[in-house]
């Protein structure tokens, strides 16, 4: 069984690796990275086109008017488009646009290279043991994801969201 702080640990070096990652992508790639927020809702978005505003929110678990700003501000940068549902055209459909589609694989392709060209620094133990994690990494993701509810006295919602008022 895991200790506390084996936990604790494994929860830093991913929230850290994630915030590196996103600073040294976004340097690379010559551009500062999108706020958090903006980026879940590309990659929802990506994931389920023709998604409604709406639904977005649900999914994400943040208040609506929080996704319009989001949705408002990606489509102003060119990164979303709406369209309106044939079948109920009070309804907005999002898609990601061409220009999304590349700067998201632009953005995918250069963290790979940044994270291929750090295991070669590690001695092939390491780097097999990591490269071998990736399975049970998806496998925690998915259990962290079917795990949904929030924790007592926290409201429901993303707590990224917050993050897409300040610069990431």
């Amino acid at each position: 069984m895991a200790t506390n702080e084996q936990v604790a640990r494994v929860g830093a070096v991913v929230g850290e690796l994630h915030r590196l990652l996103r600073r040294r992508t976004g340097a690379r790639v010559g551009r500062d990275p999108l706020p958090e927020a903006q980026v879940e809702v590309l990659l929802l978005v990506r994931e389920t086109p023709g998604i409604s505003g709406k639904e977005v929110a649900r999914r994400l678990r943040t208040a609506p008017n929080t996704v319009s700003t989001l949705v408002r501000d990606l489509t102003d940068a060119g990164l979303l488009a709406r369209d309106r549902d044939p079948g109920d055209r009070r309804v907005l459909r999002l898609r990601v646009t061409d220009a999304a589609r590349a700067r998201m694989a632009d953005y995918e392709t250069n963290r790979a290279a940044l994270l291929d060209e750090a295991l070669t620094e590690l001695d092939p133990a390491a780097r097999s043991a990591i490269l071998a994690a990736a399975p049970h990494l998806d496998a925690l993701l998915g259990a962290l994801r079917a795990a949904r509810p929030e924790p007592p006295g926290r409201p429901a919602g993303n707590p990224v969201a917050a993050a897409a008022s300040r610069p990431a």
